[in-house]
């Protein structure tokens, strides 16, 4: 298994000015290591969006790779935006996909996620159409690919063998002292477009 907090800091070591999405168990970690104007935090409003939000920024600014550092159980509510992807007649190149695997609500308390044995990441990757599929739970042969996976043309998913953690849920309102936990939602979006709006 792997340890998230590791695991981001490998992909924080291939990020130049690609757009971070986070949502809910990986909204902090990254936010300990990152205060990039191109981070951006989908939490404060229904859980389960963080893909569908980059997918619409991969498809605005086509010539910028977005990334997404979803939690399983974030992916599982919306499971509809991985067919989105593939079902596009362009999809987008640009997009790279994370998704932390450790079978758990982990910010609500680490309820199970209710998928069974036989249940799949990456079958279900590929199921809706992704061509790029991966998944890890070593470390090391994470770090050997992740420069090749980074530089590649997507749509891409990656799926992160994770450790059961216990991330208390991200808070807008003044409980972490992140530059983008410090704004709403609503803001929050407005700053990235218009830093976007001149690259």
């Amino acid at each position: 298994m792997l340890n998230k907090e590791e695991c981001l800091k490998l992909i924080a070591s291939q990020r130049t000015d690609e757009i971070v999405v986070t949502t809910m168990g990986m909204a902090v970690p990254w936010a300990k290591i990152s205060t990039h104007p191109f981070d951006y935090a989908s939490v404060g409003s229904a859980m389960g969006h963080a893909a569908d939000l980059a997918l619409g920024i991969a498809l605005a600014k086509p010539n910028k790779k977005v990334v997404v550092l979803n939690g399983d159980g974030s992916m599982l509510m919306c499971l509809g935006t991985l067919a989105t992807i593939t079902a596009l007649r362009s999809p987008p190149t640009n997009l790279l996909l994370f998704v932390s695997d450790n079978g758990t609500y982990e910010v609500t308390g680490n309820q199970p996620v209710p998928y069974n044995t036989n249940f799949s990441w990456t079958t279900i990757a590929e199921g809706t159409g992704f061509q790029k599929v991966y998944e890890y739970d070593d470390l090391n042969t994470l770090n050997t690919d992740l420069p090749r996976i980074w530089n590649q043309d997507g749509p891409t998913f990656v799926n992160l063998k994770i450790a059961e953690a216990n991330e208390p849920p991200p808070d807008r309102w003044g409980n972490f002292q992140y530059p983008y936990l410090q704004e709403s939602l609503a803001t929050s979006t407005h700053k990235l477009r218009k830093t976007l709006e001149g690259n």
